[in-house]
Formats: structure tokens, C-alpha cells, sequence
């Protein structure tokens, strides 16, 4: 940390009330203060221009719809610049629907070039023993009279780039800053059998290395992969809030310490304005809880919420749930939507009935009868047909699965190599057993992975695999981690616990956006009561309920998704609209809305009637 940085970062301390910097003797005040202040190591900064930006790295929209992703010269060892583009191209693509009738660019959103600076650094929350990445985005034309900053977390476990569509696409246009965190998850992969992990930068070195991002306490002869989200030790979710906040007071840090002569940047006379969608979106919420008099605005879609609420059912709760019913409960509808994973999913679904009757789960002799049992049981349990439909995305990309084995590890704070059903991760054989990653593999993980396997190069390990229904043993021992009273159990159950969110503070401006149909973080269980709770509580929050949309905007690519729902994104950016033309006095809050939509038939363009945005 430079001198310059260090007098512009007290300054802002002392202006948030977070710290104190004497020069004279240090105080027992004052040093206590400064424990608790954020700390920000292994910062750098770059720059983005003239064929780069910050929104695409010079791909632009084009670039963006590329079906490959941007190539590396070097396969086994990428630079950092060719990484980041290939993040940001991951990422977009991951989030938003790109595709040339879907409306980007044209009926919403822009990926238009944003030439501009990065400046990344690590920041650590009291207590934990990793830290989380945090990045501020600032353009060349920024307002430093308007003084905006948007500051989001990465949707998912997604890396720093994870919220690039929804925070950036929206901030950079509109002169703002953009600060970002990974909330304690991301991409930053370890290789066990190499030794090897993630520099700040994105490029791979050992584990001695003094500037990775993640080095876990490993076991002996470990192999596979860890990734920070599974076995950091730290139950990140738990602190969502506080990676949101930290990444706010690092962009006040930065923006002082860049535009001196503007200085200084403080909660007070800067705008904070809050977005997020589904992990995202649910740690924004938790950074409104309390006072959070530093924010102005909350705009959370699709937010992963749970309260101590009527209705309200923990993430962990429902996914296994869902990922044990919900195979055989889709053999009851028809006309299910179609992936290029369906056919799969599809032979597995009378194996899953015939299990779950055997178990006692279901009634029924045959697999349709069991299928009714199954669909029955999850209606009784508040899914609605729409979300189960829409589930079936996540049913054939076993997504279900994926989140239950990786948060179980991370809930109860389990280290590589010990988590409660056995599970571990690595590189696989196409009989799914485990090898060592190939060079190429372990260098494109930091900008192609999701955070949580499998995906590149990374997938689940299950030991327990056995036909005729492969996954049933390891699934049934995940959903006993939410049912029984064992040590483990009650281990992972106080790690939910701390998830548990609270009200946000009266009057500061809060809109929650949720598909009706999501089938991968459901209304019902999680938006729905909190809002009610809120509302109960004196809070301003306002609820837009999509109808005929799900979780993925970017699985609209797929034709059959796309003639079913409607994307999200365009009403997070309407929101974000009307709440900064009400910041700035110039309109109202929205109201509550039912948002009819009517999806666009096969091979037509997206229009405005489509989406019935309120007040467009």
C-alpha cells in the first residue's frame, strides 16, 4: 500500500466512522478501531483502453455471441490480459442472453466500450481466514460531480467478473463506478497435485507464492481440487454483507486516492446504490440489514434470502430436497422444456421413482403413479408446477446436486478432503472417477469455471456411485444433513443458521424482482416472505413478480427456453432506473407490480410488449 493510498484510506476511515489514523500516539481507542477496519492487500491496478474496456476487453457484443471463447496463445500458460477477457466473456455469457433476437444491446443493456482503469486488491472480514477479492471499475468519463458508485457481488460462487451483466452493463454507461466482490467464493482453484493455486491476476503459481488468493490448510497426500466456496473454512455466506460493504469502502479508498483532486469520497457525499441477482442479489439484501445507513438504494432479482419467516425455507433445505423428488416428479407433467441434456435426464427418471418408492418416499406400483406421489409431495412442500417445470433445467444440468455437495462443505466449515458424505472434487474419466487436471485445464479454470464443479475441467467426485440409480447414496446422505441429529448434521444446520438474514433499515429504498417460474431459488421460499416481513417491519420495499420467467437469463439461448420465459435483466436495469431518477428527485419509486409477460414465439425477436415493464 502506497503513502498516498495509505492518507486517502484513513481519510475515508475516519469520514465512515471505521477507523482513526493519529499522528501522535496510537490510542487504545483508536487501534481497537483499526482492527476493525478493512484492510486491503495485494492491490493493483490496470488500465483499459484503445482496443480494451471494461465492460467486454475489447470484444464488444459481437465478441461477446462468439460461440468459442477467446483463445489463449499458450494453452498451458496464459497471460493475465488474455485471461481476463476470456473471464469476461464467461461470464456474460453466464449471466445474459446474448443471442441476436433476445433484445441485448438493442432493446436493453449495452456492451458498448467503456474505456477505464481496474483496481483490484484483497479485503478480509473480522474473524475470517481467507480473504475475498474486490474490485473497483472506474471510466474514464466518470461523474465525479454526480459521485454514483453501484456496488454489486458476483452472482452464484462466480469469480470477480460474476456480475459484469448486471452491475457494470448498467453502471459504467451511466458515468458510475463499479465495485465488486467475490464474496469469499470464486474461481481461485487449487490444484492439489501440483501444489499449485491463483494469483491476484488471475494467472497460476505454487502454493508458496506470497500473492495467491486462496491457500487452503491441506491434509496429507491431498489431490483433486479445492476451491474457496467448499473448503475455505469460513462459511462466507454467513458474511455476504459485510464482503458487500467492504468492497463499497474499497471503492471510496480508490476513488480518493484516484481523482485526488475530487477528494474525499465518503458514504455521505457519495451515492451507493446496491444490485445483485440470486447469490448476489441475497447479499445485497444482507448488506441493507440494521442501520446500513451507507447505502441509498437496494435493487436485489432473484435474491438466495432466507428468513425466520412463514413460507421461508433455507437454500440447503429445498436443493436437497429437489435434488432427491424432483427426477421422478417430472415424469408426471408434459411437454416438459428441452436441453441438450435432456435425453439423459430423461432415462434417469423412472430408476429415481423406482428408488424412492423402495425407500419408503413415495407411494405407487408403477412409475407413473410414483410420479404423482413425488409431484404431490413437492406441492405440499410450496413448489408450484411452474418452478418444477422450470427445474427441469436444473434436473438435467444437475445443479440440484452440485449446490447441495458444495454448500454442505461450506455450512460446516469443512476442510479439503473431509466432507461429511465423502465427497471430493477433481478432474474426471468419463466414468466420472478421478485423474489429475492436464496443464491446459488447471489455466483456464480462473476464467472458465462457475465457482462451484462441475464445469471445466473440474467435476463431482461420488464414491458411492452405483447403478441403477447412481446418485441416490451420496443424495440421500446430503439430505441427512438436514433431517438428523447426528454431529454433522447439526454441524452443517449451525452453518445455515448464520445465513439467516435481517430486515433493512426503514427508508432506505429497496426493490426485490423475482421470476414467478424460478425453478433453481423458488419465489415462494425466499423472496415472497421476505418481502411480507419487511413490509411487516415498517421497510420500504417494493416487489416485481415476473410472470413466465425463470433463474437463467443466459439459458435463453436455448430455443425452447426461449419461447417459455422472459429474461430478468431488463427489469433489474428499469429498476435501477427509476430508483436513481428518484434519487435524484426526478420520479417515483415503483410500485408493486404482477408483471403479465408473453413470451416471443420461436425465431422472433424479443420486443418491448413482451416484457410489460411498469411504466415503459
Amino acid at each position: 500500500m502506497n503513502a498516498s493510498m495509505i492518507g486517502t484510506l484513513c481519510a475515508a476511515l475516519a469520514a465512515v466512522s471505521l477507523g482513526a489514523c493519529a499522528t501522535g500516539p496510537t490510542t487504545t481507542s483508536a487501534m481497537a478501531l483499526a482492527k476493525e477496519a478493512p484492510m486491503f492487500t495485494m492491490q493493483r491496478t490496470t488500465e483499459h483502453r484503445d482496443g480494451d474496456d471494461l465492460l467486454s476487453a475489447g470484444l464488444g457484443l459481437d465478441g461477446l455471441r462468439e460461440m468459442v471463447p477467446p483463445s489463449f496463445a499458450n494453452p498451458d500458460r496464459p497471460t493475465a490480459a488474455e485471461l481476463r477477457r476470456r473471464a469476461l466473456w464467461s461470464n456474460w455469457r453466464g449471466i445474459a442472453d446474448l443471442g441476436p433476437t433476445g433484445g441485448f444491446g438493442s432493446l436493453y443493456g449495452s456492451a458498448a466500450a467503456v474505456p477505464g482503469r481496474e483496481f483490484h486488491a484483497y479485503a478480509t472480514v473480522p474473524g475470517a481466514r481467507h480473504p475475498h477479492r474486490v474490485m473497483l471499475q472506474l471510466p474514464d468519463d466518470f461523474d465525479a460531480g454526480k459521485r454514483c458508485v453501484v456496488v454489486t457481488a458476483s452472482s452464484g460462487s462466480r469469480g470477480i467478473y460474476g456480475a459484469i451483466a448486471v452491475a457494470g452493463a448498467w453502471g459504467l454507461p451511466n458515468g458510475c463506478a463499479v465495485a465488486y466482490t467475490d464474496k469469499g467464493a470464486g474461481t481461485d482453484y487449487v490444484d492439489l497435485d501440483t501444489g499449485t493455486g491463483v494469483r491476484s491476476d488471475g494467472t497460476r503459481a505454487r502454493l508458496d507464492a506470497g500473492d495467491l488468493a486462496f491457500r487452503p490448510a491441506l491434509p496429507q497426500a491431498a489431490s483433486g481440487v479445492a476451491f474457496k466456496h467448499a473448503h475455505s473454512g469460513d462459511n462466507p455466506e454467513a458474511d455476504w454483507g459485510r464482503h458487500v460493504k467492504q468492497a463499497a469502502e474499497f471503492a471510496l479508498a480508490t476513488l480518493n486516492d484516484a481523482l485526488p483532486q475530487a477528494a474525499p469520497f465518503t458514504f455521505d457525499n457519495t451515492r451507493i446504490i446496491a444490485v445483485g441477482i440470486s447469490n448476489g442479489g441475497g447479499a445485497v439484501l444482507r448488506a441493507a440489514e440494521g442501520a446500513a445507513d451507507w447505502l441509498d438504494a437496494v435493487v436485489a432479482a432473484e435474491p438466495n434470502v432466507y428468513i425466520d419467516a412463514p413460507g421461508a425455507r433455507t437454500l440447503y433445505d429445498y436443493s436437497t430436497e429437489a435434488a432427491l423428488l424432483m427426477p421422478c416428479a417430472l415424469a408426471h407433467f408434459d411437454g416438459l422444456p428441452q436441453s441438450p441434456l435432456s435425453p439423459v435426464a430423461l432415462v434417469m427418471r423412472a430408476p429415481r421413482c423406482a428408488s424412492l418408492r423402495a425407500a419408503g418416499m413415495i407411494e405407487g406400483d408403477d412409475t407413473a403413479a410414483q410420479a404423482r406421489s413425488a409431484h404431490a409431495r413437492l406441492r405440499d412442500a410450496g413448489w408450484s408446477d411452474g418452478a418444477m417445470r422450470a427445474a427441469t433445467l436444473s434436473v438435467d444440468f444437475d445443479l440440484f446436486r452440485a449446490v447441495a455437495v458444495t454448500y454442505a462443505s461450506a455450512y460446516g466449515r469443512y476442510s479439503v478432503n473431509a466432507h461429511p458424505c465423502g465427497f471430493t472434487f477433481a478432474a474426471q474419466n468419463p466414468d466420472f472417477s478421478a485423474r489429475a487436471a492436464t496443464a491446459a485445464e488447471r489455466a483456464a479454470w480462473w476464467s472458465d469455471a462457475s465457482g462451484v464443479p462441475p464445469g471445466p475441467g473440474a467435476g463431482i467426485v461420488d464414491s458411492t456411485l452405483a447403478p441403477p440409480d447412481f446418485t441416490l447414496q451420496g443424495l440421500q446422505c446430503l439430505r441427512a444433513l438436514n433431517d438428523d441429529d447426528g454431529a454433522a448434521a447439526r454441524r452443517v444446520r449451525e452453518g445455515i443458521a448464520a445465513t439467516t438474514a435481517g430486515m433493512p433499515r426503514k427508508g432506505l429504498p429497496v426493490v426485490v424482482i423475482h421470476g414467478a417460474d424460478d425453478g433453481l431459488v423458488p419465489m415462494a421460499f425466499t423472496s415472497t416472505p421476505y418481502v411480507a416481513a419487511a413490509k411487516e417491519a415498517g421497510a420500504d420495499v417494493r416487489f416485481w413478480q415476473v410472470r413466465n420467467a425463470q433463474h437463467f437469463d443466459g439459458f435463453l439461448a436455448l430455443p425452447d427456453y426461449a419461447t417459455r420465459y422472459v429474461p430478468m435483466l431488463p427489469y433489474v436495469y428499469a429498476a435501477l432506473d427509476r430508483v436513481s431518477a428518484h434519487l435524484d428527485g426526478q420520479g417515483t419509486l415503483p410500485a408493486d407490480a404482477d408483471i403479465a409477460t408473453t413470451p416471443r414465439a420461436a425465431g422472433s425477436a424479443l420486443e418491448a410488449a413482451h416484457l410489460a415493464i411498469p411504466g415503459q
